[in-house]
């Protein structure tokens, strides 16, 4: 395997492009216009920069890095590549329809993954004439900073898949984790996002303030940042949905989520990014 293609020149897509480049392989970012990849390869180049200034690649890492990419608006030029990384919209329809067009134009062996945090893997496998060649490989934002990416089977994804997407993960520097069986969440999200229900349940209920929840969790438990925290960051809105997704899939009434949160979000109170949720933010976030 060494040419793969990323799908999405978003903050995700382009951090997955860019760790793939740094390990030699030869990149192609794909979006639907040229402006977005001129933006991810700008946010390429500053975050090479970065890492440059604190000691962690060489000049020669990151000139090696930008010549292995390559930026495109045409989906033909993915017929030939090992392996493709979906990342764009959280939406099933829009990534069913991706993933139909990627198995009508890709080469018989490739294989295709998609990014997705939550979604199906075996229903947008079945768009596709591969199923054995289709898989889920989250990984997490900012992509040069965490070095976790879970695998999701799907139900008919073949061992050999799984095995050529963990080398993948090797080769770039990544610790891989295999979620055998997929449900909502998956392994990281389902944990942490009823962890943070629960964090939320906490404040609303009067137990205690926000402040004192956070610090709590951020000593007690040596985490970086606190549940109500962390929720502003991810974005309640996102958290919301995914736990309503989780209650739709188990029916179990610890997937139940504080209404606070929909009244929060019904006031347009999303964390980082509107500007407001638990903390009030001085500008909005452009990560999301």
């Amino acid at each position: 395997m060494e040419k793969i293609a990323v799908l999405g020149a978003g903050i995700m897509g382009a951090g997955i492009a860019q760790a793939a480049a740094l390990a030699g392989y030869q990149v192609i970012l794909r979006d639907l216009q040229m402006h977005l990849i001129k933006d991810g390869l700008n946010t390429i180049d500053r975050t090479l920069d970065k890492l440059l200034d604190r000691g962690l690649i060489s000049e020669e890492d990151k000139l090696n890095a930008l010549n292995n990419l390559k930026g495109t608006t045409d989906l033909s030029e993915l017929k030939d590549v090992d392996l493709v990384i979906e990342a764009v919209v959280e939406n099933m329809s829009v990534k069913k329809q991706i993933f139909a067009e990627l198995d009508s134009m890709c080469g018989e062996k490739t294989i295709l993954a998609s990014n997705t945090s939550s979604l199906s893997i075996s229903e947008i496998a079945a768009t596709t004439g591969r199923t054995d060649r289709v898989l889920g490989m989250h990984f997490f934002n900012p992509v040069h900073h965490y070095s976790l990416v879970e695998i999701i089977k799907g139900l008919e994804t073949s061992e050999a898949t799984i095995e050529k997407a963990r080398d993948f993960c090797n080769r770039i520097g990544k610790q891989s984790v295999l979620v055998k069986r997929e449900s909502p969440g998956y392994i990281v999200n389902r944990i942490l996002f009823s962890f943070i229900n629960e964090a939320i349940f906490v404040y609303a209920d009067g137990g205690a303030e926000k402040e004192a929840i956070d610090t709590a969790i951020k000593l007690g438990l040596g985490m970086e940042l606190g549940p109500l925290e962390q929720a502003d960051k991810i974005g309640l809105d996102h958290i919301y949905r995914s736990i309503i997704g989780f209650n739709d899939e188990f029916r179990d009434s610890k997937y139940r989520p504080h209404p606070l949160l929909s009244t929060m979000i019904r006031a347009g109170h999303l964390g980082v990014s509107s500007g407001k949720g638990f903390y009030v933010y001085e500008c909005p976030s452009q990560t999301r």
